[in-house]
């Protein structure tokens, strides 16, 4: 049947900080100010986690005896809603905006001078927060304009990397969300 305090409805937030910002420690505590908010995307955001195994196989054996992990590739996908400057440095993995004369202007970086960034991800009811400690833009990036009522979105892959001493990603819960270990 389930727990109902377990579920989570609804979309969320989504911060976004420079690489080495003080992480949440909980699911409270408001965020620091390195934390700039990216704001609800159009449809939510998607956290995929795929892992790959290789069997290990034996010759005296038809099936394998083991699988052991390959990989794991880590990716929040969403759709920012405003096309700006700072959403497109966030989509194009950094780049220069300034202004003059009322007129801001965007340019993309050199591949070389690509940037990586800290996400979070604050779940709308407020029972838990991911953080992916180091991302980058790994997909196409397309910014489709509409007639009418439609608005432009800017949707972005992010793809999570794994920091020296640290894992990739880590999922803060509220107690009633815990749950243990298999």
């Amino acid at each position: 049947m389930g727990n109902a305090s377990n579920i989570s409805l609804g979309a969320g937030t989504l911060y976004v900080a420079a690489l080495g910002s003080t992480e949440p420690t909980d699911v409270t505590t408001a965020l620091a100010a390195a934390w700039k908010e990216i704001g609800y995307t159009e449809e939510g955001s998607e956290i995929s986690i795929e892992v790959s195994s290789d069997p290990v196989e034996v010759a005296e054996e038809i099936d394998p005896v083991l699988h052991v992990m390959a990989g794991r590739t880590v990716s929040i996908s969403f759709a920012m809603a405003e096309n700006t400057a700072r959403n497109l440095t966030l989509a194009l993995n950094g780049g220069t905006v300034s202004t003059a004369d009322g007129v801001t202007s965007y340019e993309p970086p050199a591949p070389s001078a690509a940037q990586r960034v800290m996400i979070v991800f604050v779940s709308e009811d407020g029972q838990e927060r991911w953080i992916f400690r180091q991302c980058f833009q790994a997909g196409t990036v397309s910014v489709a304009r509409r007639k009418g009522a439609d608005k432009v979105t800017i949707p972005v892959e992010m793809r999570a990397e794994k920091p020296a001493g640290k894992q990739a990603f880590k999922v803060l819960f509220k107690d009633s969300r815990s749950g243990g270990t298999i």
